[in-house]
C-alpha cells in the first residue's frame, strides 16, 4: 500500500509538471507574485488559526483533556496527510499518536479521532451541498450538477455506512476475533472492546456531537477566506460565493482521490477546471493551488520536525543502556 501511495504520488507530481508546462512558467510566478508575501503570511496565520479551532472540535469529544493537546494533535494529523507519503488515513493516525504521546490514552485518542473525522466528513458533505446550491444559483443550466449531486448521494450514503459500523460492526469485529480461540486474540479483544467503549462514551455525549459538528462546518466555510484575500490582493477577486464554489468542489476532488498522499495533482486539476469555469486565468487557479501547497509546507515541515523529535527522545528514553 505504501508503494502504491508513493507511486501515485509520483504520478501526481508529473501531472502538476504537466500543467506547469502546459500554461507557462513565466505567467505562473506572475501570477504568484502578484498574491505577493504579505498575502501568503495572512493565509499561513488564518490557516493556523483554522487548524487550532478544529483542534477545539477535536477536544469536546474528550472533556478533562487540555485542548492544547488536541490542538498538537490536529495540528500533526494535518502535517502527515498533507506532506508525507501517506493516504489521509495515515494522517489520522498520527494525529492520534501525537495525542497519545501527551497523555491521552490510545483507546480514547483512537475513538476521538475516528468520531472527529466522521463528523467533520458530514459537516464538509453539508458545505459541499451548499456549494452545489450557490452553483445552481450561479448557472442553473450547469451539466456538472447531475453528476456533482449523485456524488455527494454516494458521499452521504458511505458516511452514514462509516456511523453505523462505529454504531454497531465494532462489537462484532470484537465477538469474531474472541472466537478464533488463539491467545493474541484476548489481547486484541481487550483492544477492540476499549476502542468500542470508548466510541460509544463519546457518542452518548450528544452536546460534544453538537457542538463538534457545527464547528467543522463553521471552518469549512471560513477556509473559503484564505482563497478570497488571496485573490483580492492579487486583482483576481471572485465573490465568497464563488471562492466557496472554488473550494468546495476542490476539496470534494481530493476526498474522492483519499488513497493519493496529498490529493498531488487531483488538487491542482480541479482548482484548474473548477476556476477557470468561474472566471478565474488557469495560472491564476493554478497558482493558488500551489500556494496552498506552500502553506502547508511552512506549516507542516516545523510540526512534523518536532514531532520526530518527541518520537525519537522517548525511543531512546526507553532503549536500554
Amino acid at each position: 500500500m505504501k508503494l502504491l501511495s508513493i507511486l501515485a504520488a509520483g504520478i501526481g507530481i508529473a501531472v502538476i509538471a504537466a500543467l506547469v508546462d502546459h500554461f507557462g512558467l513565466d505567467p505562473l510566478l506572475h501570477s504568484l507574485y502578484a498574491i505577493g508575501w504579505g498575502a501568503f503570511i495572512a493565509v499561513c496565520l488564518i490557516h493556523l488559526a483554522l487548524i487550532a479551532v478544529m483542534g477545539v472540535a477535536w477536544s469536546v469529544l474528550l472533556p478533562g483533556i487540555s485542548p492544547w493537546t488536541v490542538i498538537w494533535g490536529r495540528l500533526v494529523r494535518e502535517a502527515g496527510g498533507e506532506l508525507l507519503p501517506l493516504s489521509q488515513v495515515g494522517g489520522y493516525v498520527l494525529g492520534a499518536r501525537a495525542a497519545n504521546l501527551l497523555g491521552v490514552s490510545a483507546a480514547a485518542a483512537a475513538a476521538s479521532t475516528i468520531v472527529d473525522v466522521t463528523l467533520e466528513f458530514f459537516a464538509e458533505i453539508a458545505y459541499i451541498a451548499l456549494a452545489l446550491l450557490w452553483l445552481i444559483h450561479l448557472n442553473p443550466g450547469i451539466r456538472l450538477v447531475l453528476p456533482l449531486a449523485s456524488g455527494l448521494i454516494a458521499a452521504a450514503f458511505l458516511a452514514i455506512l462509516f456511523f453505523l459500523v462505529q454504531r454497531r460492526g465494532i462489537g462484532g469485529f470484537e465477538r469474531l476475533i474472541r472466537m478464533s480461540g488463539h491467545g493474541w486474540a484476548e489481547r486484541m479483544g481487550a483492544g477492540a472492546a476499549a476502542l468500542h467503549r470508548a466510541i460509544h462514551a463519546i457518542y452518548d455525549r450528544r452536546l460534544g456531537l453538537s457542538t463538534n459538528s457545527a464547528i467543522h462546518f463553521a471552518c469549512w466555510i471560513a477556509s473559503s477566506v484564505e482563497v478570497w484575500l488571496a485573490l483580492r490582493v492579487a486583482g483576481a477577486p471572485l465573490d465568497i460565493g464563488r471562492v466557496l464554489v472554488l473550494e468546495s468542489l476542490a476539496y470534494a476532488a481530493r476526498s474522492a482521490a483519499f488513497l493519493i498522499p496529498g490529493g498531488v495533482g487531483v488538487q491542482e486539476g480541479a482548482y484548474v477546471l473548477v476556476g477557470t469555469s468561474l472566471g478565474l486565468s488557469p495560472q491564476m487557479a493554478l497558482a493558488i493551488s500551489l500556494l496552498k501547497r506552500a502553506r502547508d509546507l511552512v506549516i507542516g515541515v516545523p510540526t512534523l520536525g518536532v514531532f520526530q523529535a518527541v518520537e525519537s527522545g522517548r525511543f531512546w528514553r526507553r532503549s536500554p543502556r
